[in-house]
């Protein structure tokens, strides 16, 4: 049983709410926590030039950036890696102005998943918000953007930020629920800490997409490789009415007993397997593999433990965001050798054709990853001497990567590829001077997004420790 003892006074507060459980819950308790700082405090709009949600508006999906904005729902704001691969047509998308996103804000994610916070950065700018986003635009007079970044990411923070949310099946809150949000006010030394963390987060993390869009655009200039249109390809997306129907016939001859998936014979994708095999030397995926070539994690008991003996579990949505959530699970009858070895390189094995999903993405295993638990869908590999394993996932990741593994898909509403498909495709061979070139600015990317993510948390709990200080 949970009790607490609170001053009558507090039951004003929330509109005279005398029930247990909600001054037991976490808004309440935070709160509590902030009326014992020794330093004044002020409230979110005051420390904020605007607090807005973008208009309501019709989203007219197009196929890419000539005639749309790059958009990004609350999903992907999280993510890493902020090119989603969808447009909203600029033709049709009213009040830009209120719906653009620029580096400095603070995003909230107010549908479904609440309190989700972002500090945006340089590869924000130019793209287009759902609704459903609260922006925050800090003023810095008052209280420095990444310090309040910090205390809102907290959880202190989050669970303010959460409190006034309204709805039954879909949870909402609004930019007027937050605006007299409690602000704490640090001595300044503290606070600039704070923010120069934040802000160094954001720098790295610039860098490491630089980097990684840099190895790809590299890898593919020395293997002498045009960047591919959407007519070379099959996909699952918006596209132009001009587009031409991928109609083709085969011979008998040309189907196996492997697949009758019409997909998996695509004259487009040929094309493209051809295209690099002349391109330059490349060898098939299983070949440049460590045996026995893809493997998986396997299945496992998922018996969910909060104690800091339990193991961290990441799935497919978490492991593409910038912070892996995933669930922690008992470690019983979890085989050390399951575990995720820095360099390997994971393919997200199980989901649907959608442009925008996760099914078929590549994802290098740096310094964050190494060590946790991921679940049995991903396909994993590690290289062999002939290919570096910053290169194979530059390749993977490539439009040309994506498009191959995709060609190998099978199913209906949740697809898979064929890993006899899989392990044939082609793999460009650079010289050993050039793999290695982008082997080293893919890992050092990688190091730079985690040096991001150790920085923001060391900013956090700065923050959590100072208000944790004054309970005593």
């Amino acid at each position: 049983m949970k009790t607490l003892t609170i001053d009558s006074k507090l039951f004003h507060k929330p509109g005279m709410r005398v029930d247990g459980a909600y001054h037991l819950s976490d808004g309440p308790l935070s709160r509590l926590a902030l009326s014992h700082s020794p330093y004044e405090s002020k409230t979110l709009s005051l420390c904020s030039n605007r607090i807005f949600s973008g208009n309501i508006f019709r989203r007219t999906y197009v196929e890419s950036s000539e005639f749309g904005y790059p958009y990004l729902t609350g999903s992907d704001m999280v993510k890493a890696d902020l090119d989603t691969g969808k447009f909203i047509s600029k033709k049709y998308t009213s009040q830009k102005e209120n719906l653009e996103i620029h580096k400095g804000w603070i995003l909230v994610s107010c549908s479904g998943t609440l309190g989700n916070t972002v500090y945006t950065h340089e590869g924000f700018e130019g793209h287009i918000g759902t609704h459903d986003l609260i922006r925050i635009v800090p003023n810095g007079s008052e209280i420095k953007s990444g310090f309040l970044y910090a205390y809102l990411a907290s959880k202190f923070g989050k669970a303010l930020l959460v409190e006034g949310s309204y709805g039954g099946v879909v949870k909402h809150i609004e930019p007027h629920h937050i605006a007299d949000l409690p602000v704490p006010v640090f001595p300044k030394p503290l606070e600039e800490q704070i923010h120069q963390l934040i802000t160094e987060a954001s720098g790295l993390r610039v860098g490491a997409n630089e980097l990684l869009e840099n190895s790809r655009t590299t890898l593919l200039k020395e293997a002498g490789l045009s960047e591919l249109s959407s007519d070379e390809y099959e996909f699952f997306g918006n596209h132009a009415a001009s587009r031409k129907l991928s109609v083709s016939s085969i011979l008998s001859s040309e189907i196996d007993s492997l697949t009758i998936n019409a997909f998996n014979y695509s004259r487009r994708i040929k094309t493209l397997i051809e295209r690099v095999k002349k391109a330059n030397k490349s060898i098939s995926l299983i070949k440049g593999l460590q045996e026995p070539g893809f493997f998986s994690t396997g299945s496992f008991p998922r018996v969910e433990l909060d104690s800091p003996n339990a193991i961290q579990l990441i799935n497919q949505t978490d492991i593409f965001n910038v912070r892996m959530v995933g669930k922690h699970i008992s470690r019983r009858k979890v085989k050390t050798d399951k575990l995720v070895s820095y360099e390997e390189v994971l393919i997200a094995g199980v989901g649907t054709l959608g442009e925008n999903e996760t099914f078929c993405r590549t994802i290098f295993a740096g310094e964050e990853l190494s060590g946790k638990l991921v679940s049995g869908e991903f396909i994993r590999m590690k290289t062999n001497d002939i290919i570096p394993p910053g290169y194979l996932y530059a390749w993977l990741s490539s439009d040309y990567g994506f498009r191959l593994i995709r060609s190998t898909q099978t199913g209906t509403k949740l697809c898979r590829p064929i890993q006899a498909l899989l392990q044939e495709i082609p793999v460009p061979v650079l010289n050993e001077t050039e793999m290695k070139k982008i082997d080293a600015m893919v890992k050092q990317a990688h190091t730079k997004r985690f040096q991001a993510l150790e920085k923001e948390n060391q900013a956090i709990a700065f923050v959590e420790n100072e208000i944790n200080s004054w309970q005593n």
